[in-house]
């Protein structure tokens, strides 16, 4: 019987990719583009096996497949052929080409050097130029197929964040409560990875902080990292027992079809401390104030200074995004096939927001000693502003006895 890998991206999509890559090539003064990378090989050519692909600046790009040639062609409108070795790759360029390129752009911001090495001993008459900024910047900006990945992402993210809510209760340790949220998202189509761009960074399902636990600084750039399970990896969840009426902040994402989802909301166990019920409204008033501010034409600065300014106005400045000696630098981040792309809302950064853009925003609050608490919701840039992606109600979650309580007027941080 013969398994048929249906394409997912449709056609048109990817062709529209490579015609723009095309272009900003063609400005850029580069032959072509040589992709490895899986996660921007999947962005050109709609498959994820094991593949390189060469776009030239003008003509047909050629998707050389090592493993399995046969999905890529079910998955890919792009002319696939098969490889055994890379070491065939300038041959079959020069056989489909006619010419082997002068200048070639790579993905010099994640590429190991000694891929590199070995790609300019392949092709010893080409001059290597940096092609991940043209790669990024296309990428950055999403197509409504792909707000509609990200849509589909956000229900998963929301019945994850409710499944949790019907079950959590004192006595858990996080690392239970995270396999909790894990386990139902994964049930709902979570495809069980994230996808980091980075070769000091790892990709896991985010924070579950209860308690001071919050308030632990680390190696991110965050507002807080927790304990984790271990020194071996000192991030996120880790053996604490949650208490009850203490504040849960529960920063998870999770995978659909290629692309990610990342949300914050606060839970506790019977009740929530009114400290932490504070800053959690802060936390949103802050989000909602940017929600509104944010536009194409703005730069990644201005949106930054702006969340400072809103937390100086309310009286949270001292808390916002992390104790004063290890504040983060920043209140949102790109996301779509990796967890966090470019460009970053943060301090310092000149990037000019375009309509198609699609963010996590993510005000938090730590006090020390005490708790993290936060919101984030994933956002889209139109040309009249922003539009929420996300679809989970921006609501504290108090848990008792596995059962979610009926939250009170009070406790809705929607009525902010």
């Amino acid at each position: 019987m013969t398994i048929e890998f249906k394409p997912q991206v449709p056609s048109r999509e990817i062709l529209d990719r490579v015609e723009r890559l095309q272009a900003g090539l063609a400005a850029a003064g580069l032959d072509a583009a040589f992709i490895a990378q899986p996660v921007d090989l999947y962005y050109y050519s709609g498959t994820a096996q094991s593949a390189y692909l060469y776009i030239p600046a003008d003509g047909m790009p050629i998707l050389m497949v090592r493993r399995s040639p046969e999905r890529a062609r079910q998955e890919s409108p792009l002319e696939v052929v098969a490889v055994e070795k890379v070491s065939r790759v300038p041959e079959l360029v020069r056989e489909m080409t006619g010419f082997l390129p002068a200048k070639c752009g790579l993905e010099f911001d994640i590429l190991p050097v000694r891929e590199y090495f070995y790609y300019q001993s392949l092709f010893p008459g080409t001059v290597f130029e940096d092609a991940s900024r043209l790669i990024l910047n296309q990428r950055a900006v999403k197509s409504d197929w792909e707000i509609g990945r990200l849509e589909k992402a956000g229900r998963v993210s929301m019945q994850a964040f409710q499944a949790l809510g019907e079950r959590l209760e004192p006595g858990w340790s996080e690392l239970e409560a995270a396999a909790a949220i894990e386990a139902a998202a994964r049930a709902m189509g979570h495809e069980g990875k994230l996808r980091i761009r980075h070769f000091r960074a790892e990709g896991y399902p985010g924070h579950l902080l209860s308690g001071p636990n919050g308030s632990l600084a680390g190696a991110l750039d965050s507002p807080a990292t927790g304990r984790g399970p271990s020194a071996a990896f000192p991030f996120g969840a880790g053996h604490r027992r949650i208490g009850a009426h203490e504040p849960v902040m529960v920063d998870f994402a999770c995978m659909v079809e290629g692309y990610h989802m990342d949300e914050t909301r606060m839970f506790a166990a019977e009740k929530m401390p009114a400290a932490a019920r504070d800053a959690t409204l802060a936390a949103a008033e802050i989000y909602r104030g940017l929600l509104d501010y944010l536009r194409p034409g703005l730069t990644c600065h201005q949106v930054f200074s702006r969340a400072v300014e809103i937390a100086a106005g309310i009286g949270w400045q001292e808390e916002f995004l992390g104790l004063p000696e290890s504040k983060a630098r920043f209140v949102g981040h790109g996301i779509g096939l990796e967890l966090v792309e470019p460009p970053l809302l943060a301090r310092g950064r000149k990037d000019v927001l375009k309509a198609g853009m699609v963010f996590a925003v993510e005000p938090k609050m730590v006090v020390r000693d005490g708790f993290i608490a936060g919101v984030e919701n994933v956002v889209r840039l139109t040309d009249e502003g922003a539009v929420e992606v996300s679809v989970t109600p921006l609501e504290i979650f108090l848990c008792s006895n596995g059962q979610k309580k009926e939250i009170a007027n009070e406790q809705k941080i929607t009525q902010v």
